[in-house]
């Protein structure tokens, strides 16, 4: 089933042409990644495609079947109702019921007559039809696996990060044929974008979407659409085989640089190197890869060795010793103190680069903030070294000026940076602005003209031409395509200095720091050595060892407490043998022995039940209620049957 086509779409602004004569289509079951650099329509094309937004020419065709929901970089909410009722309000067909059904349940209480039960009959079935049932519970795990663990505060009162949660949740439990996201990871915490990614990859519903994390456009895809040079090129697969498809292209067109090719290349390795275990290759394109890796190295610009933040730093450059952070948090008229983190200690180094990770709002940002000096510490010691060169790159955007045009704004900060040793190792600004991809052409521009991710990756060049030694980066992948990334992180490949990262986005953590900081709780911030995805397997060990602890712990407990029953059981045999005294019928007599085996049997049924409740293997909230159900009838039933024989043993 075709989903959606266009018609020579064509869009401007002002001088600037976007695209011109777009014509495609996509088709139920395509998971579309959107590429292209920062400023060239990529939002602009899905917002046209979700009617939010027209073209100067041409138009965009949908299937009257199809329903889609569109998910804004920052939606925004102003309504003082529930996270929840907001959530359960995205399918109004299904709330809708469900508050018809209960209205007609308390009128029924109160004055039945068969006219309400015909109705209350007709809105169950449209309830049981549409799966409404399980609604409300569905939203609730889905609100979990996004972070909340409250579903009753106004979702006016939420922040942005919180806000675009509430949105995917409610894209989500719509159920629409095509969900069409902007950034949906932005703002999300690892654990929650592997989860929005693990469910998108399961789900049957079509995807156009644009992102800059590598690893969940590379899982989620199945096509890939790039948007060069006003038009679409067109790559079937995911992340990986659209750069094997595009480093073949590069190949063979001669007008390419072999900087642009070494990049595709490098891109390339480190995605093969970067999740060994999250996908299966064919033979052919292993062998292609590690080939790369062996024969092929980057080439830079000028050909020179880059070496950047190597600046004297001094015997200090940060030391926190125990450094405490509270802070306080102002809620239905109430004031609360909030630990951030306690008894923290860092003693920077040069060559220092660190992931700093944790759930939203456990205090990642203030952490940066403090140790940049620019936030007081509750208690504890900190001292910043003199000779520390601290650029501090924040989430929202603070050293530009839209009347300044591109240039100017670099070269206020310098004319050059030195990277290296000798007269030569230089690059001015003109240069830097080419390696963090702004044209020529648009040097001259004024800042008010760049779109978001531009003004992102400006505000990061101003900071990166000022030559730091010590880089605090929050959420420094926001906004930024992923060209700005591959540039970003071979700067920072070269960054002689000290660097701490606060990110959600586990494709550049991986490849840009050696060691990972988790904010665990109650205050405690835990350091692992190496990237991401070490810090994940680690994880996992532990994780799997505290399970097996767990259920073994269980086992003995269930054995001590079986132990116990067969031990009154068997006194309670011997006293039916002594005791003659009475008989029992024919038919006690064949219940009394076939009780044992039944309590038996149930002790076993039980266990079961409860090591699934313990063991982990299930997270799904409806599956785990339902064997504790189960358990609780079982537990019943067993209090019952023993009661039966205590008054059967009593009649021998």
């Amino acid at each position: 089933m075709t989903i959606f086509s266009t018609e020579n779409l064509t869009k401007s602004y002002g001088d600037k042409l976007l695209f011109e004569n777009l014509s495609l289509g996509m088709k139920e079951g395509d998971r579309i990644g959107i590429l292209g650099r920062n400023g060239v329509g990529k939002s602009t094309f899905m917002k046209i495609v979700a009617s939010l937004e027209s073209s100067d020419v041409g138009n965009v065709v949908f299937n009257n079947e199809v329903r889609y929901k569109y998910l804004e970089q920052l939606p925004s909410y102003n309504s003082t109702e529930t996270v929840l009722d907001t959530v359960l309000k995205s399918n109004e067909l299904i709330y809708d019921s469900l508050i018809e059904f209960n209205r007609i349940c308390k009128e029924i209480e109160t004055s039945p007559s068969d006219e309400l039960n015909e109705k209350l009959n007709n809105i169950s079935v449209l309830i049981e039809t549409n799966n409404g049932w399980h609604f409300e519970n569905d939203a609730k795990i889905i609100l979990s696996k996004l972070g909340f663990s409250e579903y009753d505060q106004p979702v006016n009162t939420l922040s942005g990060g919180w806000q675009k949660r509430v949105a995917i949740a409610e894209a989500i439990i719509s159920k629409p044929n095509l969900l069409i996201l902007d950034e949906p990871t932005n703002h999300l915490d690892a654990d929650s974008v592997q989860w929005l990614q693990d469910y998108l990859m399961n789900s049957n519903i079509s995807l156009l979407f644009v992102t800059h994390d590598r690893y969940f456009l590379d899982a989620v895809s199945n096509s890939i659409w790039e948007l060069y040079d006003k038009k679409f090129f067109t790559y079937v697969g995911d992340y990986e085989q659209y750069l094997f498809q595009k480093a073949n292209y590069l190949e063979i067109e001669k007008s390419t640089t072999d900087h642009q090719k070494n990049v595709i290349r490098q891109e390339m390795v480190w995605l093969n190197k970067g999740a060994p275990a999250r996908r299966k290759k064919q033979k052919s394109r292993i062998d292609w890869i590690e080939n790369l890796r062996d024969t092929k190295k980057i080439v830079d610009d000028k050909n020179i060795k880059i070496e950047i933040g190597k600046s004297f730093m001094g015997s200090r450059i940060i030391d926190a010793y125990n450094i405490t952070k509270s802070i306080t948090i102002s809620a239905k008229n109430k004031q609360t103190e909030k630990l951030l983190f306690k008894d923290f200690t860092y003693v920077a180094q040069p060559g220092d680069k660190i992931g700093i990770i944790g759930q939203n709002g456990v205090g990642k940002s203030t952490l940066l903030g403090v140790l940049s000096g620019e936030i007081k510490i509750s208690s504890g010691n900190l001292k910043i070294g003199d000779s520390a060169k601290i650029a501090y790159y924040h989430q929202h955007i603070k050293n530009l000026d839209d009347s300044k045009t591109v240039i100017a704004s670099v070269r206020e900060v310098a004319e050059y940076i030195n990277v290296g040793v000798g007269k030569e190792l230089k690059l001015t600004a003109v240069e830097m602005l080419d390696r963090f991809l702004f044209p020529r052409n648009q040097h001259n521009s004024y800042i008010s003209t760049l779109s978001g991710g531009e003004r992102r990756r400006l505000s990061l060049l101003k900071l990166l031409m000022g030559n730091p030694n010590v880089l605090l980066l929050d959420e420094p992948t926001n906004d930024l395509d992923i060209q700005t990334l591959n540039s970003l992180e071979d700067w920072l490949d070269s960054f002689q200095g000290v660097l701490l990262v606060v990110s959600h986005d586990r494709s550049f953590l991986d490849r840009t720091v050696n060691f990972i900081k988790v904010f665990e709780g109650e205050g405690k911030i835990k350091e692992y050595p190496g990237n991401y995805t070490n810090y994940l397997e680690v994880r996992d060990r532990i994780n799997k060892e505290n399970n097996r602890l767990k259920s073994l712990e269980a086992k003995e407990l269930i054995k001590e407490e079986k132990n116990n029953t067969n031990t009154q059981l068997n006194q309670n045999e011997n006293s039916i043998t002594d005791n003659k005294k009475q008989k029992l019928s024919f038919k006690e007599k064949k219940e009394f022995e076939e009780i044992n085996a039944r309590i038996e049997k149930l002790e076993k049924q039980k266990e079961e039940y409860q090591l699934q409740l313990i063991d982990g293997n299930t997270s799904d909230y409806k599956i785990l209620q339902e064997i504790a159900e189960n358990l609780n009838i079982l537990e019943d039933e067993l209090d019952t049957i023993t009661m039966r024989w205590l008054e059967l043993s009593e009649k021998v």
